[in-house]
């Protein structure tokens, strides 16, 4: 460490990466990049998508959410979105962010539809209105009723209803047809456990590999209109509004499993319809189930409702009509090729064609041929026109008809080859055309994707966020290098200039990986700020005891170094572990927090112990730092004397007190949990014209009535509301934007959205939950093996008491929990064991060198020693989360508020509670035991709180008259025994209250001490907790007679004389 050509080369080569750095950063230089920044600071679109199996694809597996990721990429590069965020978000999610949207609607209906595309043979699989599939027999014989149901399609204000009711008494009906055109399979037969002799077992195989979707389950209300969430519409708005069946019961009324009350409260189940699905789970709902009369209908898997074809002409909200047919399909999305966008030269209009690849050719001309040779069997009635008997082809997109083509069996009597291709029309716009194009070129989704969230954040709002942000780190930057030159002075300003390099070489990080800065990454980047300065000052706090011990400056440097370069190691491999269970578990958000929290920890202790080693070092040896007082340890402070283990009793009775407080305030004010939980929609725009927040009531549709209505000002942003309800549909999200628009005028890019459906808010709460009880193994892994396993239940008890007390803060304070609460809650987990492992780390250390004491004596003076030090860390942390707290933005605060509460009551635990349950469990070891019984006998049955103080220096109140006179027949056995030695009565340890060392000068080796008669000597007196040690001795166990007692007080004799020779040398000019 005193190496002066190994510091300068070290200062050196750091000097080269800040230039490095600063050509990085600073625009226009040569090595410049761009700062990538989030959706939040940047405005656009996120979506978080939940993937869904299907028939062919029954297990939504890593690889098809991965093939399912590819796809969309594509997808939004056909949509011209530059440097979109696609990412996994959970083992089933896929979240992605398009920056810079200005049409989420688009966006959604491009990125996220299934765009299945299907051809069916249409009248052999159409069902009737008996629910029986029509099949090619009822075809070729002219069935009146089998023509009516292929060509009449289900109609009405109930149209859906009574399309759902045929389909769920339809039956799918296994057939040749269904078998490959290579025939069977039977080694594939034999692993789905189907017997490859049994025709009829084999047709139903094939009959279902052909399916394109598993049982859906519909819900409708008592006027037969399907119910959206937990809302009834009527025929109008249901017209307006797809429908989306769930897969499952419990998913089709989880919105109203939501809304009700605890079981046990939710009253008398309502009366349903007779015939209903899902009895049970609607049974279970009690009085917050659908209005009465509402029923559940399911269609089995192979019969699917498709809505019918619509004309060109028809407007957005025409009555949609709708078929029942069986899901046979002869070919997919996969089957054709060169999709592109064209115009039927007939009508005028823009359509889809497309070309099929070898397979799909082969499948087309057999399929074709077969409805050819049908059409030309049926019989006509005499007199009719020979096009009544024409078959035909429909082509699905996503269960709605976009296409019905003739098959003319006269001028193709042998079908249609396939070499001309096929095309879609009826689609819509020429927009819409060449979307559906780009669908179909880039090709379905393997799996479906449910939409559960979505948000939308405008650019005026970003800018404002990233402003706050800025505005944030520099105040805590500030703020932490006033602390760092008020307290430490010249270590301070070295500290500073290494802080200062910190934030340049974190951000070129940020630059160059790069990682895409988001509110929660500027929160983490901050928030190490915190990390670095914490380093350093548990390394000033060393140097500093160095010096005061008499040592030469450059050796105090080198001995603080490696004395607390362990210390910072146990301290930050948590937070980084921790940081890296953030960013694999967590949401997109959260993952920008955790990465920069990651990086910024690793860059602080490259910093920390290698930037500022060097610099100390290089200077070592001149005057700027040739004086205690530019350390900052010139005075002689007087050392904390608390008896943290005698006063333990009251610790814990304040900690339970303020749980209890924490725990009614939670079972009767309950947490408030965001959106992100709770699922809901949160909405923010600012207006063109003022308003109220009455008058922006009164405008919402009249189911919104209850909706929360806030101001917001502040930044950039003027007359800006905020609304927040229950989870609603893009439809419903476009119908407030435009009663606000036509009200009070709203521009579109600045109308921010978020949307979270159930299932995000379930997956949020499951992550949040894997992620603390990781966090916790992780942390009881390392501190039992970097300690021992005791010392890791002190530290879960403490994270408890912190987790606790802040949920209890978060209840009383009615502040909402969102998923940056989580954040920050498992970002506690890391915070709060500093303190507690600066303490631990200290008490390891004194173990050996107070052989004689015993462990609350070793637990008071070691916390004594590093209170000062774990305060300092603790206020450091403290100052840039104010920063965050006074100067962010709304994400910011919230990450603020739940660190600035955990911060406190982390330092809080690590003294009161952490080390004092520890103190009370070691306590009861045999070894501690024998301690406390030796100390107990030589100070007259009472055991002072700390080794350097006889019972006659405790106060006499607290001391009964037989426990005095023993005090003072102990004292004067004590004072005899030293003269006899050589020594004053305080031999054993020093009693100056200086300087920490001076306190811890070491014992002599326990080797060296007269052995007692009963016991063998060992060196476990300087090891009481591990270590090898004779057979039949006790580990740790102390000598008990005046003799050992007697050569323990002659070595500290000469030891405090060796002190003086020193400093009279000192004093002389002499090392």
């Amino acid at each position: 460490m005193t190496d002066r050509r190994r510091n300068l080369a070290i200062v050196l080569g750091v000097l080269a990466l800040l230039a490095v750095a600063l050509l990085v950063i600073v625009p226009g230089s040569p090595l410049s990049k761009p700062t990538k920044l989030g959706l939040d600071l940047e405005g656009g679109v996120e979506l978080v998508y939940e993937g869904r199996p299907t028939p062919k694809v029954p297990e939504v597996t890593p690889e098809a959410i991965d093939r399912a990721i590819e796809t969309i990429r594509e997808r939004t590069d056909a949509l011209g979105v530059a440097e979109p965020e696609i990412q996994r978000a959970g083992a089933d999610q896929i979240s992605v962010g398009l920056p810079n949207v200005d049409n989420p609607e688009r966006a959604i209906e491009q990125v996220g539809t299934t765009a299945q595309l299907q051809f069916y043979d249409w009248e052999a699989n159409v069902v009737d209105r008996n629910g029986e599939v029509v099949g090619e027999e009822r075809i070729t014989s002219a069935d009146p009723e089998a023509l009516a149901a292929v060509n009449v399609p289900i109609a009405g204000t109930n149209a859906l209803y009574e399309a759902v009711k045929r389909a769920s008494k339809a039956k799918p009906v296994p057939e040749e047809t269904d078998i490959p055109p290579d025939g069977v399979d039977e080694d594939q037969l034999r692993e789905a456990g189907v017997d490859p002799n049994d025709r009829q077992a084999v047709l139903r195989f094939y009959d279902r590999l052909n399916d394109t979707a598993r049982d859906r389950y519909y819900l409708f209300g008592p006027n037969r209109q399907p119910i959206y969430g937990t809302e009834v519409v009527s025929p109008i708005e249901a017209r307006q509004r797809p429908y989306v069946p769930a897969p499952s019961c419990e998913e089709l009324l989880q919105d109203f499993v939501e809304e009700a009350p605890p079981e046990g409260q939710r009253g008398q189940p309502r009366r349903y319809a007779r015939d209903t699905e899902c009895a049970e789970e609607l049974k279970a709902l009690g009085s917050a189930g659908p209005p009465p009369g509402s029923t559940v209908v399911k269609v089995p898997q192979g019969i699917v409702v498709v809505q019918a074809e619509l004309s060109p002409d028809a407007p957005r909200n025409a009555p949609r009509n709708y078929f029942v047919i069986e899901d046979d399909s002869e070919l997919d999305g996969s089957d054709i090729e060169n999709p592109e966008q064209n115009t039927d030269p007939q009508t005028n209009l823009p359509v889809v064609t497309m070309e099929f690849t070898d397979d799909g050719r082969k499948a087309f001309a057999r399929v074709t041929k077969r409805l050819a040779e049908r059409g030309a069997e049926i019989l006509l009635p005499p007199g009719a026109d020979r096009e009544q008997a024409f078959q035909r082809f429909a082509i699905t997109l996503d269960n709605r008809i976009v296409s019905l083509a003739t098959i003319n069996f006269v001028s193709d009597p042998e079908g249609i080859d396939g070499r001309t291709g096929a095309q879609i029309t009826n689609i819509g716009s020429l927009q819409e055309t060449q979307d559906l194009a780009n669908q179909l070129r880039i090709g379905s989704l393997p799996i479906e994707l449910r939409l559960v969230s979505q948000t939308q954040v405008s650019a005026t709002l970003g800018k404002q966020a990233l402003n706050e942000g800025l505005v944030a780190a520099a105040a805590g930057l500030i703020l932490v290098l006033t602390f760092l030159l008020s307290f430490y002075r010249v270590l301070g300003a070295v500290a500073s200039v290494t802080l200062l390099m910190y934030a340049a070489f974190l951000f070129a990080l940020v630059k160059l990986i790069p990682i895409t800065l988001t509110l929660p990454g500027i929160a983490g980047m901050i928030l190490t700020l915190g990390v670095a300065v914490d380093a350093n000052i548990v390394i000033f706090e060393r140097i500093k005891e160095e010096v005061r011990t008499g040592r030469s400056i450059p050796a105090s440097i080198a001995a603080g170094y490696r004395k607390a370069l362990a210390t910072i190691i146990d301290a930050n491999v948590v937070t980084i572990g921790v940081a890296f269970i953030l960013f694999m578990l967590a949401t997109a958000g959260v993952k920008g927090f955790a990465f920069t929290l990651g990086v910024g920890t690793i860059v602080s202790l490259l910093t920390a112990v290698v930037a500022t080693s060097a610099i100390l070092g290089l200077f070592s040896r001149t005057r700027l730092l040739g004086s205690r007082f530019a350390l900052g340890a010139g005075e002689k402070r007087r050392q904390w004397r608390i008896d943290f283990y005698g006063l333990s009793k009251w610790f814990f009775s304040a900690s339970g007190l303020i749980l209890v407080a924490g725990a009614l305030a939670i079972a009767g004010l309950g947490i408030n949990f965001g959106i992100d939980f709770e699922s809901g929609t949160r909405i923010q725009t600012p207006l063109e014209r003022p308003a109220s927040v009455d008058e922006v009531r009164q405008i919402l549709p009249a189911d919104l009535q209850d909706a929360k209505v806030q101001a917001i000002e502040g930044g950039d942003v003027e007359n800006g509301i905020q609304i927040s309800t229950e989870a609603l549909d893009p439809a419903e999200v476009e119908q407030v934007r435009t009663a606000l628009d036509q009200a009070f005028g709203v521009d579109r890019a600045e109308f921010a959205t978020e949307v979270v459906g159930p299932t995000f808010g379930q997956q949020v709460a499951r992550t949040a939950v894997i992620a603390i009880i990781a966090s916790l193994i992780l942390i009881s892994i390392y501190i039992g093996l970097r300690f021992e396993a005791k010392f890791a239940v002190p530290v879960l008890i403490a994270i408890a008491h912190d987790i606790l007390i802040t949920a209890g803060v978060y209840a009383i304070a009615g502040r909402e929990v969102t998923t940056s609460t989580v954040a920050a809650f498992l970002t506690i987990l890391g915070y709060s064991l500093y303190d507690t492992i600066i303490v631990f780390d200290r008490i390891r250390e004194n173990v050996p060198r107070m052989p004689r004491a015993t462990f609350s004596q070793i637990v008071n003076k070691s916390m004594s020693e590093v209170l000062t030090r774990s305060l300092a860390t603790s206020f450091s942390t403290l100052l840039p989360i104010t920063s965050l707290l006074f100067f962010g933005g709304e994400t910011l605060q919230d990450f603020a508020f739940a660190l600035l509460v955990g911060t406190i009551s982390g330092a809080y635990s690590s003294i009161f509670i952490a080390a004092p349950v520890l103190t009370h469990w070691k306590e009861r070891e045999p070894v501690w035991r024998r301690r406390r019984r030796l100390v107990k006998e030589d100070n007259g049955g009472v055991v002072p709180p700390f080794p350097d103080m006889s019972l006659a220096e405790e106060r006499e109140d607290e001391l009964t008259p037989a426990q005095r006179r023993a005090a003072t027949v102990a004292e004067r056995r004590r004072r005899r025994t030293g003269r006899r030695a050589g020594t004053g009565p305080q031999a054993a340890t020093a009693t100056v209250e200086t300087a920490p060392a001076e306190a811890e000068a070491p014992a002599p080796a326990p080797a060296a001490e007269p052995a007692p008669a009963e016991e063998p000597a060992s060196a476990e007196d300087a090891a009481p907790d591990g270590g090898a040690h004779e057979p039949g001795g006790e580990p740790g166990a102390p000598g008990d007679d005046d003799a050992a007692r007697a050569a323990a007080a002659a070595g500290a004799g000469g030891k405090r004389k060796a002190k003086r020779t020193r400093n009279r040398r000192r004093r002389h000019g002499r090392r």
